[in-house]
C-alpha cells in the first residue's frame, strides 16, 4: 500500500469519506445550471427567423446605398438569401438589427440577404 500521495486510495479505504446520509451525498455534489433552448433556424439569426426580417418586403433607405462588385459565386440558402455570380454589380445596403456580416443585396427586380465577405464595397 502506498502512503497518502493517492487521493483516490486514501478515500477509497477511508471509511470516513463515505457519504452517511442522502442528505451529505447531496450537498456534496454541485447542482448544474440549466440555459433555456431558443429554436432557431440554423444560420438565420432570430429576428429573421421570427419575420421581424425579411428582406424582400424592405424598401431600401433613402441614402447609404453602395455599390458592390461580387467577389465570388454563392448559392442562397434559402428564399431570404440572393444567390450572386462573381464579377457582377448589385446594390447593398444594411438595414437596422441586421447581422454586421450580411447586407441586403438587389439585382434588378431580386432582393435578399447577401455575405459581406463575398463582396467589393464600391464608393
Amino acid at each position: 500500500r502506498f502512503s497518502g500521495t493517492f487521493v483516490g486510495n486514501a478515500e477509497s479505504t477511508s471509511p470516513a469519506a463515505a457519504p452517511s446520509s442522502p442528505a451529505v451525498a447531496a450537498a456534496a455534489v454541485p447542482a448544474v445550471p440549466t440555459i433555456p433552448v431558443v429554436p432557431t433556424v440554423v444560420g438565420v439569426p432570430n429576428a429573421v427567423a421570427e419575420g421581424v426580417l425579411n428582406p424582400s418586403e424592405v424598401k431600401p433607405p433613402a441614402s447609404g446605398t453602395r455599390k458592390a462588385r461580387v467577389l465570388y459565386d454563392y448559392e442562397a440558402a434559402d428564399s431570404s438569401e440572393l444567390a450572386l455570380l462573381a464579377d457582377e454589380m448589385i446594390t447593398v445596403y444594411s438595414l437596422p438589427g441586421m447581422d454586421p456580416d450580411w447586407l441586403i443585396g438587389e439585382r434588378g427586380n431580386q432582393k435578399g440577404k447577401v455575405p459581406v465577405t463575398y463582396l467589393e464595397l464600391l464608393s
